[in-house]
């Protein structure tokens, strides 16, 4: 059984911008996925809105282009379906932040506790340089372990993260909470 996601628009300042209400529209909500109990916020319909796929991509460069990024970091796997395109119109690179063993060569690693397990997240060494100005995006925060552990392994990388965005934040896990002050920027919470 799928079900449309309810969701409030808390993009600051764009809460009348009709393509914050396209894109929760087009997000849709899995029960127990993966696994019992957990409401999977499923982005792939967004995906097959090209319309709002593009409005999602548009509203996070409006928002960090002009802001001295250098380095847009994507978490596996979601991340790089955002990331790459936010990055390359505001003229950064992108750094693919990856499950265990996936990056060939020598690799730096944060493992983390998130709502339904834990995990681990690499990067490789010399990604990123000491005082490049860093963008964590995923696709959601829940409980905020997985964005922690970007922002561990970019900053032991020596980048400044300046700030995280995801698409949809789940308020009621408290995961902005954890994320020790770093700015997060959403464009939908889901309730």
């Amino acid at each position: 059984m799928l079900l449309q996601v309810e969701v409030m628009a808390v993009c600051e300042g764009k809460k009348q911008d009709t393509r914050i209400q396209r894109i929760a529209s087009s997000i849709r909500v899995v029960p127990d996925f993966p696994k019992k109990g957990i409401m999977f916020q499923d982005i792939t319909t967004l995906l097959l809105d090209p319309k709002a796929f593009k409005d999602t991509v548009d509203l996070f460069v409006e928002q960090y282009t002009g802001r001295g990024i250098s380095v847009v970091a994507g978490v596996e796997a979601r991340g790089f379906i955002f990331g790459p395109p936010i990055a390359l119109a505001i003229g950064a690179k992108f750094v693919p932040l990856r499950k265990p063993r996936k990056l060939p060569g020598e690799v730096i690693s944060e493992n983390y506790i998130l709502e339904y397990g834990s995990d681990c997240l690499e990067m490789h060494v010399g990604a990123v340089q000491p005082g490049e100005r860093a963008l964590v995006v995923d696709d959601l925060i829940a409980t905020g372990g997985t964005l922690c552990a970007a922002i561990s392994l970019l900053e032991r990388a020596g980048a400044e993260v300046l700030e995280c965005a995801c698409v949809i934040e789940l308020p009621e896990l408290k995961g902005r909470g954890r994320l020790n002050g770093k700015p997060l920027y959403v464009l939908v919470e889901s309730h």
